[in-house]
């Protein structure tokens, strides 16, 4: 499958908001230099540069174009241009998680090009799995761009052992794109410092040297994870013409000249709508009776309610089983006679507030369980909503050819690869194939014939098939990894699993392809988007808002059918299942 991309209004407009500051900037088409050859050249070694031509206009009228932007979209005016990082000219662009940020700014280098003949660029990110993501973000888009504009950029990422790929970037006078993560140049390690070294490999030069001589335009993406001394102090050695920071979080604030917040997103149908679900626990006073309550289902004599308790079997085994139960059934009853329910009969099922009521007074709301809950007992039942949820949204899509993905995010490999077991299968994966195999039972059983393409479907997806791990994996034993997690930091440089990922990008798309559930580490949030993820799992804690929000935008993205063809926003609701009680 090959994704396809419609021009989209408001990613124009984010693109002129940018382009429009330099309006009266004279169009040239690259200003010629000598590139260095460096100390050990001979001196036919001569090679012709390109480098962004400077900027013609004076300050005010630049800040005059700025005002004009900003006020066109009701933003504050700003008073001044405000200077950072060595450079006077600064624009924030804020756009919301899912809207297209990469695509509007990689669109903005060619119109600036289009416009005014810049055509040097370097894309900055914070990560690896960013950086990863950008680069595929470039693949993707070279030949939409080149329909529009003629002409395909020559991109690539910056690699310190292989500094040569500088020369193609300086020598190229097309767009020229080089992505490059912040630890290439902030860094301490020996690797990290060489961008300042005089190479033995480089003909005695620094690649810093090289790079700046481009006067390069800087972008800079979620720029507020890059503001570290070591970063803001290495900045200015890249000379820029000017820097662009895009975000949907700005934390420091320069000239803005775009807005497109989660509200405007929404309203104007550009992601999908998050439904949030969440699992509440609490105790029943002098009883241990475990209860959840999943649901209520709509039947032709009355509401009856999901309910799952322990039942003891005839063998005398006591197992946890979902149950329908209806106005009046006695839970001791359905129990098999179990002690711990006396008191537990049904007087009231309360389909408006997703409530059912016993006779001894306890009232449980919808997701909420009761009585002897672990841990344990809390994940599986996440991972059976989410794939109720799942199969919920794919009976709505599937005519429409549109695939629905799920992902859960874990913080453990062994959670779901375990090595040690015979089937190598950890507690995530047998709990997921438990509970799939049940759902799946109870879906077909419902399926009315005119779903029959669906239920022949469903039917021809095994459980063990449909869900995979994608975790960086160690060279030596062949086998899942956790990835390396910086100390400061929950964001992982997880090169292997985004690689995979991204590699397999167009091809979870396919209905061919049985995959439809994920399993990735909760590091790998960003730096990865697939479209068609509609329910997100979280198993595992966390009170950080900004990595829940990350998180989250891994399924605000439109979806694609079976063509690669966008759908529109109507009726797409992702689920993000949380672990820690919350609503």
């Amino acid at each position: 499958m090959k994704l396809k991309f419609k021009l989209q209004p408001y990613q124009t407009n984010a693109v002129e908001s940018v382009v429009d500051c330099f309006a009266g900037q004279p169009y040239v088409g690259g200003i010629t230099y000598r590139i260095d050859p460096g100390r050990n050249a001979q001196a036919s070694a001569f090679e012709e540069g390109f480098k962004n031509a400077d900027i013609q206009l004076a300050d005010p009228q630049v800040l005059t174009n700025i005002e004009g932007v900003q006020r066109r979209q009701n933003l504050p005016v700003s008073e001044s241009l405000v200077s950072s990082a060595g450079c006077k000219f600064n624009l924030d662009v804020e756009m919301e998680t899912g809207t297209g940020k990469t695509y509007c700014y990689i669109k903005t280098m060619f119109e600036m090009n289009k416009q005014y003949g810049w055509s040097k660029f370097i894309v900055m990110v914070p990560s690896i799995a960013i950086r990863e993501g950008v680069y595929k973000s470039l693949q993707i888009t070279a030949d939409h761009f080149a329909e529009s504009y003629g002409k395909k950029a020559r991109f690539f990422i910056y690699n310190s052992k292989s500094p040569h790929e500088l020369e193609g970037f300086s020598s190229d006078a097309g767009i020229s794109v080089m992505v490059i993560n912040i630890q290439a140049f902030n860094a301490r390690g020996a690797d990290n410092r060489r961008i300042y070294d005089e190479l033995d490999d480089f003909q005695s030069r620094r690649p810093i040297d090289v790079i700046s001589s481009n006067r390069p335009i800087l972008i800079l993406d979620e720029p507020q994870k890059m503001e570290g001394r070591a970063t803001m102090e290495a900045l200015p050695k890249f000379r820029p013409l000017m820097i662009l920071r895009y975000s949907a979080t700005h934390r420091t604030q320069h000239n803005k000249v775009h807005r497109l917040d989660a509200l405007d997103a929404y309203n104007q149908k550009l992601v999908k709508k998050i439904a949030v679900r969440g699992i509440q626990t609490r105790g029943l006073a002098g009883t241990n009776a475990y209860l959840y309550f999943e649901g209520i289902d709509i039947s032709k004599k009355a509401p009856v309610a999901r309910i799952e308790l322990e039942v003891k079997l005839k063998s005398g085994e006591i197992k946890r089983q979902l149950r329908r139960l209806e106005f009046r059934d006695d839970l001791s009853v359905t129990s098999g006679g179990l002690e711990q329910y006396r008191g537990f009969t049904i007087s009231q099922i309360d389909y408006n507030h997703d409530t059912v009521e016993f006779t001894n007074g306890v009232v449980l709301k919808a997701g909420e369980a009761a009585g002897d809950v672990s841990e344990r007992d809390i994940r599986r039942i996440q991972i059976r909503e989410t794939i109720k949820a799942h199969l919920d949204k794919e009976r709505q899509l599937f005519a429409r050819g549109i695939k629905v993905l799920s992902l859960f995010f874990i913080d453990e490999v062994v959670k779901y690869r375990d090595y040690d077991r015979a089937d190598e299968k950890g507690e995530y994966a047998r709990v997921f194939e438990q509970e799939y195999e049940l759902l799946k039972a109870e879906y077909l059983s419902e399926l009315a014939l005119d779903n029959e393409e669906y239920r022949k479907h469903l039917a021809a997806i095994d459980a063990t098939k449909t869900h995979n791990g994608y975790f960086s994996i160690d060279k030596k034993t062949n086998r899942l990894k956790d990835p390396v997690v910086g100390a400061k930091s929950v964001d992982s440089d997880d090169v292997d699993a985004y690689d995979l990922i991204l590699k397999d990008k167009e091809r979870l798309l396919s209905f061919s392809e049985p995959t439809r559930f994920i399993f990735s580490h909760s590091a790998l949030r960003e730096g990865w988007d697939n479209p068609n993820v509609f329910v997100m799992c979280m198993l595992k804690h966390s009170d950080n808002t900004v990595s829940r929000r990350q998180e989250v935008g891994r399924g605000l993205r439109l979806s694609v059918d079976q063509h690669g063809d966008p759908h529109g926003s109507s009726g797409r609701r992702p689920r993000h299942q949380r672990p820690d009680g919350g609503g």
